[in-house]
């Protein structure tokens, strides 16, 4: 699976070994490492403030992360004697082939994805628990939540897959650090898996 939340090209996205999704497998962790993506460059004591630890807890785990190159220093840039971090340029991927035959790393993936699709689906639900009434028209018309149910070969699948991160880097590239009125981070998720086949009675008798 593909985690992109910088939506780059395919060859700048990075595979996690076992080793950086064990740096990775932890809730804080998690959030931090998607902070730095959605909101830029941090320090331990913003993140903090936003995610409501004490500084000592957020700079521990910075530098796990920054050990298996997940983020960096900003270089040259410091508040008195605290660090900037950030997220170095290129998406993520977590491939449980990469871990194949490692029980720890296996363990350490379940983790990352399980935390990071509970963040996702909680972002939803924060999106629709505030009432869809509150946002403006304009942005009403623009949100969708879509799901169909397709079949699909799996190379029929993987082409379909292709075509839709095609879209979303070439939005990403054309848009990448747009600033001024109206403009607000967008969360854009294309989730393809297969379903569990269910065949039906009269596919069965037939």
């Amino acid at each position: 699976m593909t985690e992109n939340e910088k939506a780059p090209a395919a060859k700048e996205r990075r595979v996690l070994d076992a080793g950086a999704l064990r740096a990775l497998s932890h809730p804080l962790r998690v959030r931090i490492f998607d902070l730095l993506a959605s909101e830029g460059p941090q320090t331990a004591s913003t993140l903090a403030d936003i995610l409501g630890e004490s500084s000592g807890a957020t700079s521990y785990h910075l530098r796990a992360l920054a050990r298996h190159d997940l983020i960096r220093e900003v270089a040259g840039e410091r508040s008195g004697r605290e660090r900037w971090w950030e997220r170095p340029e290129g998406g993520v991927v977590y491939d449980s082939r990469a871990v194949e035959g490692s029980p720890a790393g296996e363990a350490a993936l379940q983790v990352v994805m399980t935390e990071t699709m509970r963040r996702r689906n909680d972002e939803l639900m924060e999106y629709l628990g505030r009432g869809i009434g509150k946002e403006t028209p304009e942005w009403v018309d623009a949100s969708s939540s879509m799901t169909s149910g397709i079949p699909m070969t799996a190379a029929q699948t993987t082409e379909l897959v292709k075509k839709l991160e095609a879209i979303i880097d070439e939005a990403f590239a054309k848009y990448r650090g747009q600033k001024g009125e109206g403009v607000r981070r967008v969360s854009v998720r294309a989730d393809v898996f297969p379903l569990t086949n269910r065949t039906s009675t009269k596919e069965s008798a037939s």
